[in-house]
């Protein structure tokens, strides 16, 4: 029975397919990489979030990794400029994939409060590209290296990236299904109250009924348009559903490039004959002319390493989003297990945190003004966060260790200071309740992946 079943899995992942859409993927990501890139740069957010901040909240595990000096934090940007330009062009392929995934994770672990969904996608996604032989075709590379040039690949080299994909659209359906969301309509009707002035539809976004409607088409959206594009009948209504979705979302949302992102993305789901058109389209206008050499395909050691590694990240894919059942307590509340599990749009919070640093000897206080060590968007993020009230409440104890703190009213010099903070959250329009009680020492705490069950409990 094993042998067969690792027979059927070695047929699956090996069938030969047409190297057309994965071909014509590398060209669509590709620019879509390049596009955020120089977007990044020219909105000077490299600037605002990377070279202003005097602290970073960086990932539990990952706490080394550290911004560049100064402007020197430009070069990670430049180099995934440069790499995405030689990934369209396929343009030593191999090692552009490589220096994009390195530098865009490397920027995304520096500060939490940075976190997007689509960065983490654009980060997976690029971690696949660099295994997948896209440049076989239609590249620079096949030009210079003709023993490269391919018009057949793997089939898993199209199947995981349609796997990534729908494991998107399945999870951010499936967070979906909550009593906020399908029953009460928020964070929606928060949001849509925003557009009161939009030309023509300004007043139907007022209307609670839009908000349900919103909320139940983009629940049944999501849990359901990947088996649409997957049936050759539905697919271009569901593209067309795609479209609308996402620049429907685009135009009310400030949620950046994500939704382009996806409509270009989605097109891997095309047939095999639309995308050799549009290849050989882009070939005839670039006149491109490339002998396929005559090559007998060699089974090696590496499809032992693909057939494990492949049903891994797959197995890795699905668990991660799912960790939040490990957790008591309300998972907006307490955000345990909430980042990397597709949860799009699903909650409006907002807090505020006062913190202070007390030396325990005296029972002196100074109160913290957040902005002396925050960005606006940092103390934004932070003051919803356990972990990154925790993280800061633990940088305010380096930052006043051992020093003297004077104003106007008193003079005190800190030895082992205790750190507390009281912090109140309001979820998806409800009233504002206590976060965090004053009564912990916020340093004495531990910062890990348990339950924190120094959380005040939830109150519906």
């Amino acid at each position: 029975m094993i042998k067969a079943i690792n027979r059927s899995t070695k047929a699956d992942f090996f069938k030969q397919t047409a190297i057309a859409p994965l071909v014509m993927f590398r060209i669509i990501f590709g620019a879509m990489l390049l596009f955020s890139s120089v977007r990044f740069i020219l909105k000077g957010w490299v600037e605002t979030q990377y070279i202003e901040p005097k602290f970073f909240f960086g990932f539990l595990g990952f706490e080394w990794v550290k911004p560049l000096e100064g402007n020197l934090m430009y070069i990670p940007f430049i180099i995934m400029v440069v790499a995405a330009l030689f990934i369209v062009l396929g343009l030593f392929y191999r090692v552009s994939t490589l220096l994009f995934f390195v530098c865009f994770t490397y920027v995304e672990l520096l500060d939490k409060s940075n976190y997007l969904n689509h960065y983490y996608f654009l980060s997976l996604m690029s971690f696949l590209m660099m295994w997948i032989p896209a440049h076989r075709d239609f590249s620079i590379d096949a030009k210079l290296f003709p023993k490269i040039r391919r018009t057949e690949t793997a089939a898993w080299h199209i199947g995981i990236l349609k796997f990534q994909l729908a494991v998107v659209y399945i999870f951010a359906g499936i967070a979906k299904i909550n009593s906020d969301w399908l029953f009460e309509a928020q964070p929606l009707k928060i949001w849509l109250q925003a557009h009161h002035n939009v030309p023509f539809i300004g007043g139907l976004l007022q209307e609670e009924i839009t908000a349900y409607f919103f909320s139940w088409m983009g629940c049944l959206y999501d849990l359901f348009i990947v088996f649409f594009l997957l049936n050759k009948r539905t697919r271009p209504f569901a593209y067309l559903a795609v479209i609308f979705f996402h620049v429907v979302t685009w135009l009310l949302f400030p949620i950046g490039v994500f939704p382009w992102v996806m409509i270009f993305s989605t097109t891997l789901f095309f047939s095999v004959k639309f995308h050799q058109t549009m290849l050989n389209g882009l070939k005839k206008v670039f006149r491109w002319t490339a002998t396929v050499p005559n090559l007998v395909r060699k089974h090696t050691g590496s499809q032992k390493l693909v057939r494990f590694a492949l049903p891994t990240y797959i197995a890795l894919q699905i668990i991660i989003p799912l960790r939040f059942v490990l957790y008591p307590g309300n998972l907006f509340w307490n955000e345990e297990g909430f980042r990397f599990s597709w949860r799009v749009m699903l909650m409006h919070k907002e807090g505020h945190a006062t913190f202070y640093v007390t030396d325990k000897a005296t029972g002196r206080t100074i109160e913290i003004d957040n902005t002396d060590y925050l960005t606006v968007r940092q103390e934004d993020q932070m003051m919803t966060q356990p972990d990154m009230i925790l993280q800061f409440a633990k940088y305010l104890k380096q930052e006043f260790d051992g020093k003297t703190y004077s104003n106007k009213e008193q003079s005190i010099t800190l030895h082992d200071p205790a750190v507390h903070a009281e912090v109140f959250v309001s979820l998806n329009g409800r009233p504002s309740q206590k976060f965090i009680d004053k009564k912990h020492d916020l340093t004495a705490l531990p910062y890990n992946l348990k339950h924190r069950d120094w959380i005040e409990p939830f109150e519906k």
